[in-house]
């Protein structure tokens, strides 16, 4: 813990705002301010002791099916009791939930937040936010943690950003289990303790089940058709059946049980030259620094990871005078690591989305070879996966504190 403490002002409380308060209070300092949950995620929350509420709430999956989307063949079956590996499990757990336990677990450190409120203004030099109505809240030190839509990005940058389109959208819904129990061809998906994913031309689709909520989750990402100007909008189950019509049966059956979904644009953004202010007292994490598309189930794991460095480092202060030297070396240990899992998701939508043909079938050739060393799919492919879900990111950051890097 740090000899120090410092007003911290984190603007946001999603995922990873929360986790970044919740690792600096235990640092010493004062702050204002349907998912999964892998590895190199779980292994900073374990450190904080909030692995038993998260347990509480998930489905730890055995496995993912890797499935061909006419008939729900089995292309590739991945092992995801990876606690013997990683040292942790993976989680599957409502956003609702993880978030709740993040929250009980800030205010119960003496976190305080001001809900509702919009941030209109950041002096970088003095670390103070300008609220809309003209309250100025100071601090020694400024996080930007608000998001792809950030304000504080664009405050930062002098400019608006408007995130880019990719060429798809997704559907995500939920169904209940109990409908799903009246149709004994779905009781696989619900007993067998796995997550399930289907792969077809320009197109995928995953599912699982969530343990306290009663629902099934389900994602599917398909084709970009929302007109404009418009991100987000309602849409019907008919609209889903039609994108699959000619898909595996299962599915017609699965989301014949669908009461009501929405639709989302699939948006990223341009990969940023710089997270910070060079005041040194101001700097970006999570999806405001490195959105990327969620088809690797990295987004929010990144933003807790941004979070461990964070609080690894609070933890070393002992001085102002040291901030800026943080803030460098926070940025200098996540961006090559974070711009490397953005690729890798963009990625592995390709991998994904394969019409049907020779790359399809070179995909699937390459799934079939048992013991292979290397995969197609970046997520399972044995060095990638080691690389994503054995990192240590406190530990690094403790490691290059003590070498004097940054």
């Amino acid at each position: 813990m740090s000899g120090l403490t410092l007003n911290v002002v984190i603007v946001g409380a999603g995922l990873g705002g929360l986790a970044a308060a919740i690792g600096i209070q235990r640092a010493g300092h004062k702050v204002g301010a349907g998912i999964q949950i892998p590895p190199n995620a779980a292994r900073i929350l374990s450190q904080w002791g909030l692995i038993p509420s998260l347990a509480k709430h998930s489905k730890i999956p055995i496995a993912t099916n890797f499935r061909s989307w006419k008939d729900g063949q089995l292309r590739y079956r991945a092992c995801l009791q990876l606690k013997e590996r990683f040292g942790t499990d993976f989680f599957n757990i409502h956003r609702a939930d993880v978030h709740g336990d993040l929250v009980e677990a800030a205010e119960a450190l003496g976190v305080v937040f001001r809900l509702g409120a919009t941030v209109e203004d950041i002096d970088f030099h003095t670390a103070s936010v300008t609220l809309k109505g003209g309250e100025i809240v100071k601090g020694d030190v400024v996080i930007g943690a608000d998001g792809q839509n950030s304000a504080c990005k664009e405050i930062l940058l002098g400019h608006k950003v408007s995130p880019l389109p990719t060429g798809d959208l997704a559907y995500r819904l939920t169904v209940r289990e109990s409908d799903m129990r009246k149709h004994p061809s779905l009781h696989p998906l619900l007993e067998s303790g796995t997550t399930d994913l289907w792969m077809g031309p320009d197109a995928f689709l995953v599912g699982y089940l969530l343990k306290e909520a009663g629902f099934y989750n389900i994602a599917l990402i398909c084709p970009d058709t929302l007109p404009e100007a418009v991100n987000i909008a309602k849409a019907t189950p008919m609209e889903m059946q039609e994108v699959l019509a000619d898909w595996d049966p299962q599915l017609q059956t699965l989301l014949g049980l669908v009461e009501k979904t929405q639709k989302w644009r699939m948006l990223t953004s341009e990969e940023m030259e710089c997270w910070g202010h060079k005041g040194g007292k101001f700097v970006l994490m999570g999806d405001a620094a490195h959105a990327g598309l969620p088809y690797i189930a990295q987004g929010a794991a990144q933003a807790i990871e941004d979070a461990g460095v964070l609080s690894a480092l609070f933890a070393k202060i002992t001085h102002p005078s040291q901030l800026p030297r943080v803030l460098k070396l926070y940025e200098k240990l996540r961006k090559p690591r974070t711009s490397r899992i953005v690729q890798a998701s963009f990625d592995q939508g390709v991998a994904y989305m394969l019409p049907d043909g020779l790359e399809q079938r070179e995909r699937d050739r390459k799934l079939a070879v048992k013991g292979a060393k290397q995969l197609p799919i970046r997520s399972i492919d044995p060095a990638f996966q080691a690389w994503m879900l054995g990192h240590d990111c406190v530990a690094e950051a403790e490691r290059a504190w003590e070498e004097g890097d940054g």
